[in-house]
């Protein structure tokens, strides 16, 4: 399954633009010292060992870069400050050279521009150079082999009706009829089978299905029905399968921030369907755009703690042991970072940025704190 991203950046809660006081340091003068930003009262902290600058290298993600400048990555726009001499000031290039500065003793990050840039110029570099938040190729090996479809869509995707000639099932190389909604000649689209319910453990209600990947097929008839050619295929195709056009748009390129509203929601699925969920994996939550959850957004993953008994609490002896006792829920402990990076109106995917320990579905997301 091949998926296209579109680069779409979106901006977030960006800094305004450089003061005078920080334009007369592009130098660029590190006034101030890191320990003026590391005070207790300040929000945003600096990483130990973090660098004066840095030249952005092909293959960095924003979230790396983040990293290696703040402590918690998801404060990056409140530090982030653009460059008026810049075309497209808020994307970061390859060859870009950041520079740590300080406004009214607050640590700024100033994106100098090109290092082989001898004088101010605008840049014509294209959007899709641009460092991206989140490594794409992660999340297309994931989505590649599973995904989530939404209640809502389901009934709105073209269906495979029936195979040409005497099959009851199809395969790679066979021609099926599909009704709906399909696109012109030539446009592929993914194969589906619509599998198990996904149910929201809040309210216990259906908000979408597990989509299971059939194969790849291709529009070689319009009309209705239109006749697909099934190109490649991993299982039989099915009546009933619904085909998913093959270019999903992810935005890749946004700032980690923290969520905009109180998200307290879970992990109701992990794409792949592994039971221990790692780095770089992708998992759905059951928050969306109706709970104000969007791209970019940094959520903190809180592994559920476990109900224990305390048998010094109202433990009976019996026999020389203690028995009973009351019921004892352990505190949720944190377990990684994820960061959300398509958003449906109930459900999100989001891809783990950090674990630190065991990730499950149904451990809690929450608020970065």
């Amino acid at each position: 399954m091949t998926i296209t991203a579109a680069i779409v950046f979106l901006a977030g809660a960006l800094m305004s633009p450089l003061t005078v006081k920080a334009e007369a340091a592009t130098g660029l003068s590190l006034a101030g010292s890191a320990a003026a930003a590391q005070t207790s009262g300040d929000r945003v902290l600096l990483a130990d060992n973090h660098p004066e600058e840095y030249v952005v290298q092909k293959g960095d993600t924003l979230w790396d870069i983040s990293k290696m400048f703040l402590k918690d990555p998801w404060y990056w726009p409140e530090i982030w400050q653009v460059n008026p001499q810049i075309a497209n000031p808020h994307l970061i290039y390859p060859g870009d050279v950041l520079v740590l500065i300080y406004v009214d003793g607050q640590p700024r990050l100033f994106n100098r521009g090109s290092a082989e840039r001898l004088s101010p110029q605008i840049r014509t570099t294209q959007i899709e150079a641009a460092i991206v938040s989140i490594p794409y190729d992660q999340i297309a090996a994931f989505l590649s082999r599973g995904l989530v479809i939404e209640k809502s869509e389901v009934g709105a995707l073209p269906y495979m009706l029936a195979t040409r000639g005497d099959h009851l099932i199809a395969g790679a190389g066979n021609d099926v009829y599909v009704r709906g909604n399909v696109s012109d000649v030539g446009t592929r689209y993914s194969v589906v089978h619509i599998g198990d319910e996904l149910v929201d453990p809040d309210d216990n209600s259906v908000v979408g299905f597990q989509g299971i990947y059939v194969g790849e097929g291709m529009v070689r008839r319009g009309g209705d029905p239109a006749t697909v050619r099934l190109l490649d295929t991993n299982r039989e195709a099915l009546q009933g399968d619904r085909l998913i056009p093959e270019s999903i748009e992810i935005p890749l390129t946004f700032f980690p921030k923290s969520p905009a509203s109180t998200i307290d929601g879970r992990i109701i699925s992990v794409v792949d369907g592994v039971s221990l969920i790692g780095q770089y994996q992708v998992v759905v939550i059951n928050r969306g755009t109706r709970d104000n959850l969007a791209n970019g957004d940094v959520l903190t993953v809180f592994q559920s703690g476990d109900v224990v008994k305390d048998r010094f609490a109202g433990g009976k002896l019996r026999g020389g042991a203690l028995l009973g006792g009351e019921s004892v829920k352990l505190p949720d402990e944190e377990a990684g970072t994820v960061m959300v990076f398509k958003v449906y109106d109930r459900i999100a995917y989001a891809l783990v940025m950090e674990a630190t320990s065991e990730i499950r579905v149904y451990d809690a997301v929450r608020n970065p704190s």
